[in-house]
């Protein structure tokens, strides 16, 4: 059971069916979880009860009869569905994150992907592995895409490609939407931790993409979307940084609280092993180290928290982040992954050498936490550096993801 002090304080009050739902999810997560690992993607049961929980319209704009839910709103229920299983937190986070992206493009497209209904769950990689040409009223587009997270489960997915002229010069990188129909998923998912995220590879041969399924994404990152006629504010939050808080921090503070609630939760009964002490949490020693790993869960998630509300304040407000508070943003999530990765390598060893047994959870928490927190995105020396150089005001550019 979860600390409701815990809840209370970090997690936003507004949402709070959403919230309930995701809680009610929790023990059928868990109890799926070892399955969903074996097979190397979500169970039907644990796919079934999220989609009928509407965990998959979070960020899907209401004239769809999604939720539009702010970004906040977005961490805060996958952080809790983290505390039952990192992997379908993870497919939850990716899938609304993508479909967020899907709200970026003309409503055309979006009509196409959410017409039939809020529920349908979006994949994707938006690294540009393809070749492109242009055709008639679009492009042909022929590529293999690594790592598409939830890939089994979805009936569109976000590719990344680079936008040739008619002359074949490349001249922009691309995002488009194609339909499952499309591209088959390659089975190439084989790793230590998120193992039922079905992370696969999508592969496309000689596919057309209409024009209206095509965005440019250093357009998007600079916040210049295309023209809505309608939608709320959500839709113009700060690209990168959404992408970001989304998926990898809001699975890391779920797993980070499950981390801390089952290390207490069995220190009542368990030995400290060739020490007087017949329950861990009479150890000072012990005490000191689960004090240590909570203030650096609970420091991950006031950053957490800072970098949403600037995000989710600024679209609302129809306003831009300012290049300093969008570094400061990445180096909030970024360092808030940093701290629970420190928190659970912690609650390991003052749990002892139980924590890596097949049927003790931590196991599990600790390599989904360990392969998430190596996303791409994150690097956070360099997002260190990126921070520090705004501070400063030194011009030079290390990345284009600002």
């Amino acid at each position: 059971m979860a600390d409701t002090r815990t809840e209370s304080t970090l997690l936003s009050s507004e949402p709070s069916e959403l919230l309930r739902t995701a809680r009610d999810l929790v023990p059928v997560l868990a109890r799926n979880a070892d399955r969903g690992e074996r097979n190397r993607r979500l169970t039907d049961e644990s796919v079934e009860l999220l989609t009928s929980g509407g965990m998959f319209r979070l960020a899907v704009p209401k004239r769809y009869g999604g939720h539009e839910a702010s970004l906040r709103t977005l961490v805060d229920v996958s952080a809790i569905l983290a505390e039952g299983d990192g992997s379908s937190a993870w497919v939850v986070a990716v899938g609304n994150s993508l479909a967020w992206v899907t709200s970026l493009f003309p409503e055309q497209a979006q009509d196409e992907v959410f017409g039939a209904g809020p529920d349908t769950r979006v994949s994707g990689v938006l690294t540009p592995s393809a070749t492109a040409e242009r055709g008639d009223g679009g492009y042909r587009v022929s590529g293999r895409w690594h790592y598409a997270s939830g890939s089994w489960h979805a009936g569109w997915s976000v590719i990344g490609f680079p936008v040739p002229d008619s002359s074949g010069q490349i001249v922009d990188q691309g995002m488009a939407l194609i339909p499952a129909a499309d591209y088959t998923v390659e089975d190439t998912w084989f790793v230590a931790g998120m193992r039922a995220t079905g992370s696969n590879c999508l592969v496309a041969r000689d596919i057309l993409v209409p024009d209206h399924r095509v965005v440019s994404v250093p357009r998007a990152m600079a916040g210049d979307y295309p023209v809505q006629r309608s939608g709320g504010p959500h839709a113009r939050s700060a690209f990168v940084q959404f992408l970001t808080a989304a998926p990898l921090a809001a699975t890391q503070l779920g797993l980070g609280r499950a981390a801390l609630e089952l290390v207490r939760d069995k220190s009542a009964e368990k030995a400290i092993t060739f020490t007087y002490f017949e329950k861990q949490r009479d150890s000072t020693a012990f005490q000191l180290r689960v004090a240590e790993a909570a203030q650096k869960i609970d420091t991950a998630h006031l950053h957490v928290h800072r970098a949403t509300d600037d995000i989710d304040g600024a679209a609302r407000r129809g306003e831009a982040l300012d290049p300093l508070r969008r570094i400061q943003a990445r180096a909030d999530l970024s360092g808030a992954i940093g701290q629970v990765t420190e928190a659970i390598d912690t609650l390991l060893t003052a749990h002892g050498a139980a924590s890596f047994a097949d049927a003790n959870p931590l196991q599990r928490i600790w390599r989904d936490s360990a392969v998430s927190a190596r996303h791409a995105i994150l690097q956070p020396s360099m997002i260190k550096e990126m921070y520090g150089k705004a501070l400063l005001g030194v011009e030079e550019q290390i990345s284009p993801l600002v």
